[in-house]
Parts: C-alpha cells; sequence; structure tokens
C-alpha cells in the first residue's frame, strides 16, 4: 500500500474535497499553488483527501486555530450542511445534510457516528471537550454504509489525535488570555526513545467567567473549568509492525448552563400555558404546570379533598397571582432572573489502540479499547423566579389552621416540604425521598423549580480489518467490529418545590382517608424522575469491499456491511406513587416491592424491554479521473450507498394517562445518490470541488414530548443538495477558501399532534387542560364542522358543572388557537362523552382499564414539511495574506465570515420553531518569527455579537410548553503568544 504523508501543520481547512492545504510547507516552485497533500482514512486506508470519492472535510490543529475553531460547537461554522447544538436532556445533536439525533430515548442512537482515533464512541461526552493536538479532524457527509456502517446514516465524525514522532523531539505550548477572564493553556512535548519508539504528552487547561448575568444574584453563570491531558507511544519495531496506545482524560466542573434563555407568549387561559402562534420574551403561565393544576382548589375539590382545599397553593385561573405575574425575562439572551443556578460536571477517560502488522501485500489492523464517562448538570426549570408566596391565601390558612390545632395542617407544616416560614424543593436524590427523608436542595419564600440530567457509560471494542495492496486491477478490505456499551442510571428529573408541598399535603390526606393511626406520611418520590437504570448495547458488524481498476482511471468499488444489534433497556418513571411516612430515607425498595396496578408497566416499578435489530447494508461506487484540457487533475465520481440506523424502545408511561402506544420505534433506513467532482486548475491555484446529492430516507425517528413522556414515531422524507468548495491561491502569500451548500429536506404524507396547538385550529375543538396530569386533550368531532361548537361545550361545561362542583368554569377562547379550552378531567369526560353521545360522534382512545380518553390532539399533516435544524443555505468565506519581512517575520491577517441560512427549531415549521439565519464574522493578527518558532496573535470571534441559535426545543403541556433556545458563544477577544520547535 502506497503511504502518503500528512501535510505540514500549517494546513488551512475549508470543506469537502480540499478542506486543508500546507501553506507554508517547503515548495520547489514559489508559483505552485498546491503541491502538498492532506491524507484521510475515510475509507480505512491512507489516501489523499483529492483521492477519495467521498464528501469528507479535514482540519489539523493550526488550521483550527487559525479560523478560530475551538470546539465541536463552532465547527459547525466551517462544514456546510451541517448543524450542531446541544438538547434539553444534555446530549448533542449533530445534523448533517438534514439527518441527526432527534430521537428521544435511552435506547436511541445518534445519525453521525463518533469515532476518537476509528474507536467508535457510544453515549460519549467527546462534544463537551476541546479541540488541541489533533493530527487531523475528519468529518464524513452522508451515510456510511459499509466501513463506519454502524448508525452513520447522516456520517462520521472522526477525531485522530496527533501521533508520537520518531525522529525528532519537539514541543510546543500557547497561552492566551481574553474577555470574561478567559484563560486558557495548552502544550504537548514529544520525546523520541531511541529509534523504534516514542512518546507524546499533551494538554490544556481552560477557565473563564460566565457568559450570563443573573439579575437576581449578580452572579456571572455559564462560565467553564475544563482540562483535559492526552497520552500516546509508539511503537515500530521494524518497518511491517506498528503499534500506537492513546490515553485521554478531561473533566469539567462548571456553572455552564444548557439553555441560554426560555421563549414564550404567555397564554393568560392557562390552558396551554404559553400562545402556540407568538415567540417573546414572556413567561409561562403556572397555573398550566402540574404544579398548578396539582395544587389547585379545584383539583383537590374534585379529587375527594374538599375540606383541605382551603390549604392549596392557588386556583388555576389565575386569582391569587401565586406564580410567574412577576417574573422578569430579560430581551438580552446573556441577562437571566433565576433562583437557581446551574452546575455542570463531566468527565470521560478514553484509551485506544491500533496494531498494524503487513505480510507482504497484505496488511492486518486491529484497532479498540475503552471509554467511561459520567456526566450532570442542573438548570433553573423556568429560567426565571417566581412571586413570593409570604401572603398566599392557601398557605396563610395552613399556618392559621396549624396554630388553631388542626392536626392535619401540624403533620403538612412539620414535613420536609418547609422550613420555617418557607418551601423547601428536594434535592436530586436516587434513593426517591428527597425532601421526605430530609434531603433539600433550598428553601425560600417562593417556588423553586430545577432540573438534574445525568448518567454514566463504559464501553469497549474491538475491530480488525484485512487489506489487499495487490499489483493488480483487483484488492479487498475485510473486517468486522463488535462493542458492548453500558449506561447506568440515566436520569432526567425535575425537582419543585411545589411538587414537595403536594407529595406532603397528598400524602397527609391520603392517610386520614385510609383511617391511619399517623397522619405523618408523603406521596414519594416528591419530584419527576425519567430513571433509566440501565441501557445495555451488544453490537456486531462484518464488512468488506472489492476494489476493480476496470481501467488506469477507472475505478468500481463495492461494499456489504451486515449490522447486528442486540438492546436492552430498565427503565421507569415513578411521581407521588407510593405513602411513606415522613423522614423515610429510602424509598427504592417499597417501590421495588409496590403491588400496584399490573397495566402501569414502568411507572413505579421497573419496566424491562429487550430486542435485536439487524439489517444489510452497503455501497457502490464507481470514480474516474479523465484527462481534460481545462484542468490539472480532476476526479468524478457517482454512488450509491444504503445507510442503516436501529429502532428502539419508547420509555415507560401509565395508560391511565395515555392510550395504547406501541412500546418499539422502528429502524431507519436510507438509500442515498450521489455525484461529485474534485478539480485543481490552473496549476494549483484554483481547487473547485462540487457534491450532489439525493436521499430516499425511511423510517426517519421523531419525537415528541407529552406529559413529560417521550413518544418516538416513523415517517418518511425526501433530502436533496448541492455543495461547492473553492480554494484560490492567486500567489503564495494570499489565500482565500469559500464553501456555499444547498439543502432541501421535505417530509412524506405523516399525521401526528402539535402540542403547542392541539386543535390544529380547528372551530368546532374544545382544548382540555387536565387537572390530574396537566396534560392537554382535545374534544373533537370525528368528522370535522359535524357537531356544533354550541353542542360540544354544552357537553363539556355540563361535565365540569357536576364534576368540579361549580368551582370549574365554562371554556373560554384560548389565544392563537381558534379554539375554546376549559379545565378538566380527560378520563372521565371522554367517558361520559362517550356515554351521552352516538357512537361515532366524537374522537376517542380507548384506555388499558376500559374508559374512554379523550384524544392529546386533532392529528397535523406534515406533508412537505422541512425537516428540523436543517439550514437551506450555509455559506463561508476566508481570507488572509503572509507579510514576510526582511528580517524573518510574517504578519498575517486574517477574516472568516460564516454565514447560515434559516431553519426549523421542529418539524411542524411553525412561527415558533423559526430559527433566523445569522452571521459570524472572526478575524486575527498573527506576528511570527523567523522559522515559526514562536509567535503571537491577537483575535476576536464573533466580531459582531451575534446572538445566533443553533436549537429549540418545546417543553411539553404539563410544564407550560415554553422554547428553550441553544446559542453560540458570544463576542470574545483576546491575545496570545505561543512557541513551537
Amino acid at each position: 500500500m502506497r503511504k502518503l504523508h500528512l501535510i505540514s501543520a500549517t494546513a488551512l481547512a475549508v470543506s469537502m474535497a480540499m478542506p486543508a492545504f500546507a501553506q507554508d510547507a517547503p515548495q520547489a516552485d514559489e508559483d505552485a499553488g498546491y503541491n502538498d497533500d492532506i491524507v484521510v482514512t475515510a475509507q480505512r486506508q491512507a489516501q489523499s483527501l483529492q483521492d477519495v470519492p467521498i464528501a469528507v472535510s479535514a482540519f489539523t490543529t493550526e488550521a483550527l486555530e487559525r479560523q478560530q475553531i475551538d470546539n465541536p460547537q463552532e465547527l459547525q461554522l466551517a462544514l456546510p450542511s451541517t448543524s450542531i447544538t446541544y438538547g434539553n436532556f444534555s446530549g448533542t445533536n449533530i445534523t448533517i445534510r438534514g439527518i441527526g439525533s432527534p430521537v428521544v430515548a435511552a435506547s436511541g442512537d445518534a445519525g453521525v457516528a463518533i469515532h476518537f482515533n476509528d474507536m467508535p464512541l457510544i453515549g460519549s461526552r467527546i462534544f463537551d471537550s476541546e479541540f488541541y493536538d489533533l493530527e487531523r479532524l475528519e468529518v464524513l457527509r452522508g451515510p456510511q454504509g459499509t466501513l463506519f456502517g454502524r448508525n452513520a446514516t447522516a456520517g462520521v465524525f472522526n477525531i485522530i489525535t496527533a501521533k508520537p514522532d520518531l525522529n525528532a523531539f519537539g514541543a510546543a505550548g500557547e497561552a492566551s488570555y481574553g474577555k470574561y477572564n478567559t484563560i486558557q493553556a495548552k502544550g504537548m512535548v514529544n520525546v523520541p526513545i531511541g529509534d523504534i519508539a516514542a512518546v507524546r504528552l499533551a494538554g490544556m487547561y481552560l477557565k473563564r467567567d460566565g457568559y450570563t448575568k443573573n439579575l437576581n444574584t449578580g452572579n456571572d453563570i455559564d462560565g467553564r473549568d475544563y482540562y483535559s491531558v492526552r497520552g500516546s507511544f509508539k511503537l515500530e519495531p521494524s518497518d511491517s509492525t506498528k503499534f500506537t496506545v492513546t490515553a485521554q482524560y478531561f473533566k469539567e466542573d462548571s456553572n455552564r448552563s444548557r439553555g441560554q434563555k426560555q421563549l414564550c407568549a404567555t397564554d393568560v387561559t392557562a390552558i396551554l400555558g404559553c400562545r402556540p402562534d407568538q415567540e417573546a420574551f414572556q413567561v409561562i403561565n403556572g397555573d398550566s404546570t402540574a404544579v398548578g393544576t396539582l395544587g389547585s382548589r379545584e383539583f383537590l375539590t374534585i379529587a375527594g379533598f374538599g375540606p383541605l382545599a382551603a390549604f392549596g397553593l392557588g386556583s388555576v385561573y389565575g386569582d391569587d397571582g401565586h406564580s410567574y405575574d412577576t417574573a422578569i425575562n430579560p430581551t438580552n439572551v446573556r441577562r437571566v432572573a433565576v433562583d437557581f443556578e446551574p452546575f455542570w460536571k463531566s468527565d470521560q477517560l478514553t484509551i485506544s489502540a491500533e496494531l498494524e502488522q503487513s505480510f507482504g501485500d497484505l496488511t492486518a489492523t486491529l484497532t479498540g479499547g475503552y471509554s467511561e464517562n459520567e456526566y450532570s448538570s442542573s438548570l433553573d426549570y423556568n429560567l426565571t423566579t417566581t412571586r413570593s408566596l409570604a401572603n398566599n391565601p392557601g398557605l396563610v390558612a395552613l399556618r392559621a389552621a396549624g396554630a388553631g390545632g388542626n392536626p392535619i395542617a401540624q403533620a403538612i407544616l412539620r414535613s420536609g416540604a418547609f422550613r420555617g416560614n418557607q418551601l423547601c424543593a428536594s434535592a436530586f436524590d436516587p434513593l426517591h425521598a428527597g425532601s421526605i427523608g430530609g434531603r433539600v436542595q433550598s428553601c425560600a419564600d417562593n417556588t423553586t423549580e430545577f432540573d438534574y440530567s445525568g448518567g454514566k457509560n463504559k464501553q469497549w471494542s474491538i475491530e480488525g480489518r484485512l487489506a489487499s495492496d495487490f499489483d493488480g486491477p483487483f484488492n479487498f478490505l475485510l473486517g468486522g467490529l463488535y462493542l458492548e456499551s453500558t449506561g447506568r442510571n440515566n436520569d432526567y428529573a425535575v425537582m419543585a418545590s411545589g411538587f414537595d408541598y403536594m407529595s406532603t399535603f397528598l400524602g397527609v390526606a391520603t392517610a386520614l382517608g385510609a383511617g391511619l393511626p399517623s397522619l405523618n406520611y408523603a406521596l414519594a418520590p416528591p419530584f419527576f424522575h425519567s430513571n433509566t437504570d440501565k441501557a445495555h448495547l451488544k453490537t456486531y458488524g462484518l464488512f468488506g469491499e472489492v476494489y476493480f481498476d476496470l481501467a488506469d482511471n477507472l475505478k468500481v468499488t463495492g461494499g456489504l456491511r451486515y449490522s447486528n444489534d442486540k438492546k436492552y433497556i430498565r427503565a421507569r418513571q415513578p411521581f407521588l406513587n407510593v405513602l411513606v411516612p415522613y423522614g423515610t430515607t429510602d424509598v427504592n425498595s417499597i417501590l421495588a416491592n409496590f403491588d400496584g396496578d399490573s397495566s402501569k408497566p414502568g411507572q413505579q416499578e421497573f419496566a424491562i424491554q429487550s430486542g435485536t435489530f439487524d439489517e444489510i447494508t452497503g455501497r457502490v461506487v464507481v470514480d474516474w479521473k479523465p484527462d481534460v484540457s481545462f484542468t490539472d487533475d480532476t476526479l468524478v465520481y457517482a454512488s450509491y450507498t444504503r445507510g442503516y440506523k436501529p429502532g428502539g424502545f419508547n420509555p415507560p408511561y401509565d395508560p391511565n394517562l395515555f392510550p395504547p402506544i406501541p412500546l418499539t420505534f422502528d429502524g431507519e433506513l436510507i438509500d442515498a445518490f450521489e455525484i461529485g467532482t474534485k478539480n485543481s486548475f490552473i496549476g494549483g491555484h484554483l481547487q473547485l470541488n462540487a457534491t450532489g446529492f439525493y436521499y430516499k430516507y425511511n423510517g426517519f425517528q421523531v419525537s415528541r414530548i407529552i406529559n413529560r413522556t417521550s413518544f418516538n414515531d416513523n415517517t418518511n422524507a425526501t433530502i436533496y443538495g448541492v455543495e461547492l468548495e473553492a480554494i484560490v491561491r492567486p500567489v503564495r502569500e494570499f489565500t482565500v477558501n469559500a464553501s456555499l451548500s444547498y439543502l432541501k429536506t421535505e417530509i412524506a404524507d405523516f399525521n401526528t399532534v402539535d402540542t403547542r396547538n392541539p386543535s390544529n385550529g380547528r372551530s368546532d375543538v374544545v382544548i382540555i387542560k387536565d387537572l390530574q396530569s396537566a396534560a392537554n386533550c382535545v374534544v373533537a368531532p370525528a368528522v370535522a364542522g359535524s357537531v356544533p361548537i354550541a353542542n360540544t361545550l354544552a357537553l363539556v361545561n355540563g361535565f365540569n358543572a357536576v364534576a368540579g362542583g361549580g368551582l370549574i368554569r365554562p371554556a373560554v377562547q384560548v389565544p392563537g388557537t381558534n379554539s375554546f379550552g376549559a379545565f378538566s378531567l380527560c378520563g372521565a369526560l371522554g367517558s361520559f362523552i362517550r356515554a351521552n353521545t352516538p357512537a361515532g360522534t366524537y374522537l376517542f382512545d380507548a384506555g388499558a382499564g376500559g374508559g374512554f380518553f379523550l384524544p392529546g390532539g386533532v392529528e397535523r399533516n406534515l406533508k412537505g414539511n422541512e425537516l428540523a435544524n436543517s439550514p437551506n443555505f450555509k455559506f463561508s468565506v476566508g481570507a488572509q495574506y503572509d507579510i514576510k519581512t526582511n528580517s524573518g517575520w510574517t504578519i498575517t491577517p486574517r477574516a472568516d465570515l460564516y454565514f447560515t441560512g434559516n431553519a426549523w427549531g421542529s418539524n411542524f415549521n411553525t412561527v415558533r420553531d423559526r430559527i433566523k439565519s445569522y452571521e459570524i464574522v472572526s478575524t486575527q493578527l498573527t506576528v511570527s518569527g523567523p522559522e515559526d518558532k514562536f509567535y503571537a496573535r491577537a483575535f476576536v470571534s464573533n466580531l459582531f455579537n451575534s446572538q445566533a441559535i443553533t436549537g429549540k426545543y418545546i417543553t411539553d403541556p404539563s410544564s407550560g410548553l415554553f422554547t428553550n433556545i441553544y446559542t453560540l458563544d458570544p463576542r470574545t477577544y483576546g491575545v496570545a503568544v505561543g512557541f513551537r520547535f
């Protein structure tokens, strides 16, 4: 196999066909444009980037520094057809050509495969890290059906760390200081050991103040405190044997925030919480949330706690003004007023190894390793502050009753939900006791709401490959992969002092109703917890490719892969489930032995799901290198690839709140057709490349959040687009790189409910806010327009008047929906309407217990909508000029412009989903000494302080349907000095 050498470390990155070149490498001809090359392993073999018939981008460490790309979030700026954004549950959603990881499930998989030194990573935190001392970073766009086949429906990120150099001692270091008191240091040292071995050590440290000001405390939040270290050892005892092992560890303990801002146009009726037709810097209507409904006088009366209803936290009609009416939501995305400040902790250890042995014309390669990580983060759930409860009528009445000797009031007041006159919120507690067992996060005059996201993951993998390098027209590559991954305690929880209060309140009331001798009881756990106790994956793949040279300039590649995934998951979602004595410190044993309704799998007890998914995929490529008069070098290729991502399991849910829903969702299949050309003109001074692609996307996995639970569906879509890249170097000193991509995505015929507007705009529908779960359902005629709205309103209002004991008011118009809405009980109302109307008059979902639930909404057809996080246009251009002085110094000014066009935050493509286009401009000036031994640079990133939004997340109805947004960093600037030898 012919070995191609990596270009010099001063490569400049652009995208696709030739994203890096050596601008400072020695050249025999000063006028030659591109005499250097970069090597990639996009086909699991060392090849020139220009010879690879795949859309691939590659970046060296120096290339990333020149474009001021410090981390994966910023990398998206330089990649065509690519977007990267954080999500609501601590993960990262990477989308390439419209394909990403929108599925929300512990058993789900990302569409972009992440590799570290060719080793696949599952559940990795690698995107929490920073870039340093890389040999290169490769990004393959499009399904990789054979060589990187597992889950690579969108593409592959392959991080290749710098390896030890056996030939010379070397060292480099850099220190910088900038805005937000940013201190960053990074460096490496390379030490040869004799003639056959070497060691390379590298590391970096980053600490900065927060980007966001908390107006409540005056503190800066969203800061970082991070470090990473890496060691590599390389051994080459002979020309035919090579062994490399690399270990990397990073750790972060920051007050970084998962979400920068929450958007909402307040729904004054509280039926939805936020209006569906507007987006504003307002706050939710708290009466729409689970805290608002469970703690309301209306629910307590309906639930049979009428004598205690006076102790409720308020009314769902906002009569007490007890929630968010005084909350502040500044219009600046870097200003918040929160009473819970975030934290972010993560660490990861990754060890990878590679053994390469040549046997004449055959080369065997064995790669693999081990990785483990742990993370946890918390965030103010509503990113704002509720008003004081000092004069809340329910709590005033409770204290007065307690002082008067009322045993019920006294039992509530001495519970863990109170500390003096303040209301307390549980800390996240894996034992599920929280404030019941004395584990309290904080107590305050107002309510406190925050979430917790965390988990652990371990994996190991091994992959073997055998490649030929025959002189004849035929060659091959065969391989196999085995990987095991285990996730533990993959948790998402929401804590709220309103939950703690209702835990004690309802526990005392339940104990009273059961005639227990003591009233010192609570319902546990006093917080919502989606708990995936264990997620286990065993996967293997067998793959191979054959290569035929039909002529000196014509080659055909054919490949197949068999993938097999065995998945196991153990999960539950407990919330106010079991009655326990106050002071109980461990509820897990009670939950585990809870003799509840067997129709509630996974709510209190763990639900276990397992299954096997397998598929055969592959690719066919024809690449041609014609000899044409108007180019110096040309590659033309066409390919067909089938990509695959396995299915998974929906989280457990309580069927008393939902109709039957499938426990599993299907896998994805993509048939991808691509044509491309890579060209060099004018002696290498101009490089121009183009790619066109068309995807038939089958089984696209999409998620929706309903009643604090995610459900995943499948649909189909089509995707097509073009990508253009160019590098112009008219003279050695001046370089311009540019890229342009156009992407069109289109969802096929698919019906689903938009939870933000469950009536789908119909005027004959009544939207119901369920007082027990805070979910939404609808009363909808089976045939649109078949029942006058007056008749439907009479049914709803008539039921509410009786069931609500006169406390539930008639339905009202819900802003932005064209529909009426009311508070009620979805299950009971559904059974009532079913019993009092002719069959087929209204839509219903049959319940597991024989009752009838009203549907969650009127389905909307998404046919023709665009896929989320898929900008139609992306454009980037960068330019630099090297000014050489007679004394050997070099002055290099550089500027980069990145443009990302409009996109959507969800597949519904509503006004609340729109992600506006943005531009990022970055500049820097570098002064390098003779032979580049030392340098200094001044830099500005995001010069015009663009508040660029990269993604959105719409929460569920029981949280008020707010929108979380995720942004790029604000304007930063600073200076750096460094050396290398």
